[in-house]
């Protein structure tokens, strides 16, 4: 075989084997992100009426990303976010999450699991500058934030792996991992619903019951200003499932399934009336600024009703929400 001859083979060989170490990073990239919402499934508790999963790494890289945080992350979020950076560990340490609610007694209890790089080791050491005693929980050591048993409370389960919530959930997480505890992973109706509304999007959720409208409560623009009875409205959706693509524009698809035809048709005139409302209230509020929400699109099938909207960057951070 002469020079060139083997230079070729040497090249294609060289190809073959980059084209296959770019496919195998894809599929550990995919896998990693299956692995941690399969872990939250058997490690969030059987009540949890929502789950919604993030990747933080693919977020980052959106250019807006800083100033859209900024004004859309809430006072909770930031809350917990100044916590957990007493222990070390920054917005950056985090590349995906999962989060699940369930319902508690004065409203929705928040906990989390998230993927990423955490040290044990030196959360303990700046645990101890910040006089944080840590609480056992099984053969972990727990980091709380607050003297209230709703506290946040913070573990790192190993360096790759960390979870957040109250006491009580964080308990009931370490349990239902090491299968002494039952876990949302023995619902198959909400484990259906997760499998069905998965996606490659940086952010997708799911939720079912008085979730749906505490998703919507907390998210719809301008709501407070509605007189709705958002529980009633949403009172014949069995379930929520949506996804939020980054690409060059936001994008999110959502779909609300409900008990009949007539409901998916009586939601659909719902959602029309509060498009309606918000772009009046827009204009008064904002003229001459684009509205994020002029292109949302609101359509029924049979038991489902579906959202569509597409709106650039630039038009989310100058929304006044």
């Amino acid at each position: 075989m002469g020079i060139k001859s083997l230079f070729h083979l040497n090249h294609a060989t060289w190809q073959a084997a980059t084209s296959l170490l770019f496919l195998f990073f894809c599929l550990v990239s995919s896998a990693r992100a299956q692995d941690i919402v399969k872990e939250a499934l058997s490690s969030f508790p059987p009540q949890t009426l929502r789950l919604e999963y993030s990747r933080p790494a693919k977020l980052r890289e959106l250019p807006d990303y800083q100033s859209l945080r900024k004004r859309y992350a809430g006072e909770g979020l930031r809350s917990l976010e100044a916590s957990l950076s007493k222990l070390g560990i920054e917005e950056e340490s985090i590349d995906e999450l999962v989060l699940g609610w369930q319902a508690g007694g004065t409203g929705m209890t928040l906990e989390g699991l998230a993927g990423g790089h955490f040290n044990p080791g030196d959360m303990a050491r700046r645990a101890s500058v910040q006089k944080l005693q840590p609480v056992p929980v099984s053969d972990f050591k727990a980091y709380c934030f607050g003297e209230e048993l709703t506290s946040t409370c913070v573990v790192a389960l190993d360096q790759t792996r960390g979870a957040f919530g109250p006491l009580s959930a964080l308990t009931a997480l370490v349990d239902a991992r090491q299968g002494t505890g039952p876990s949302l992973s023995s619902d198959s109706r909400f484990t259906a619903l997760v499998n069905d509304a998965h996606s490659d999007a940086p952010i997708w959720g799911a939720a079912i019951g008085q979730a749906v409208a505490d998703w919507f409560k907390g998210w719809m623009p301008g709501q407070q200003e509605v007189e709705l009875d958002w529980s009633k409205a949403f009172q014949t959706v069995e379930s929520l499932s949506y996804s939020v693509d980054t690409a060059d524009k936001a994008r999110l698809n959502m779909k609300l399934n409900c008990t009949t035809v007539q409901d998916a048709a009586n939601l659909r005139q719902v959602f029309s009336g509060l498009k309606m409302f918000q772009q009046l209230a827009w204009q008064n509020k904002n003229p001459g600024r684009p509205n994020p929400f002029e292109s949302l699109a609101i359509d029924a099938r049979d038991r489902d009703v579906l959202l569509t909207l597409t709106t650039a960057y630039t038009t989310l951070e100058g929304a006044a929400l």
